[in-house]
């Protein structure tokens, strides 16, 4: 009888890369956004621009992570879990897979705004053309507080699941945590 704890309760190789890239991309960003805020501008430009980038290649990799979850089945639940353990789970996967697109997109749209249509340089390598907002500081501005009030949210949103998969790993020992993590026994 298989359990949680054997490699086949795992996620797929790829949904487990794609979920730490991901990870990793949004800390990079997060960070990059927030160091950059007291930087002299032309150095606040540059930081900027590459956070950008790291936007927009979050959104292309949330989609490819959308098709691979569709494609390829997550593992079954671990038995154990409560049912509102179970039922935090699910809203808090369809949460972040929203933020994911969300805080990306209202990026995008905020730096069409901004720059009154002018594309988004992926890392210099080619250009997202803007996305068809008004050109204008109202709109700029309401995209600006949608991204960083969802960009809070997913702050909070992450603190929770590592919580959470810290509860699982120490308190409840479930071995749930292996699932996303390969290098775990």
């Amino acid at each position: 009888m298989e359990t949680a704890t054997t490699s086949a309760a795992r996620y797929s190789r790829g949904a487990i890369i794609l979920h730490w890239l991901i990870a990793v991309l949004i800390i990079l960003n997060v960070t990059a956004a927030w160091v950059s805020e007291d930087m002299p501008k032309p150095d606040r430009a540059m930081i900027m621009g590459n956070h950008k980038a790291i936007g927009i290649t979050i959104l292309l990799l949330t989609v490819l992570r959308i098709v691979w979850r569709v494609a390829h089945r997550p593992p079954a639940m671990i038995e154990t879990l409560k049912a509102w353990e179970a039922a935090l789970a699910r809203v808090t996967h369809v949460v972040f897979y929203f933020l994911m697109l969300a805080i990306p997109l209202s990026g995008w749209a905020m730096s069409s705004a901004f720059g009154k249509g002018k594309g988004v340089s992926i890392f210099g390598l080619f250009t997202m053309p803007a996305l068809p907002v008004a050109y204008d500081k109202p709109t700029a501005e309401m995209f600006a507080e949608m991204h960083e009030v969802l960009a809070t949210l997913m702050l909070v949103l992450f603190a929770l699941h590592v919580a959470g998969a810290l509860k699982h790993q120490f308190l409840d020992r479930d071995g749930s945590l292996r699932r996303m993590v390969p290098w775990l026994p």
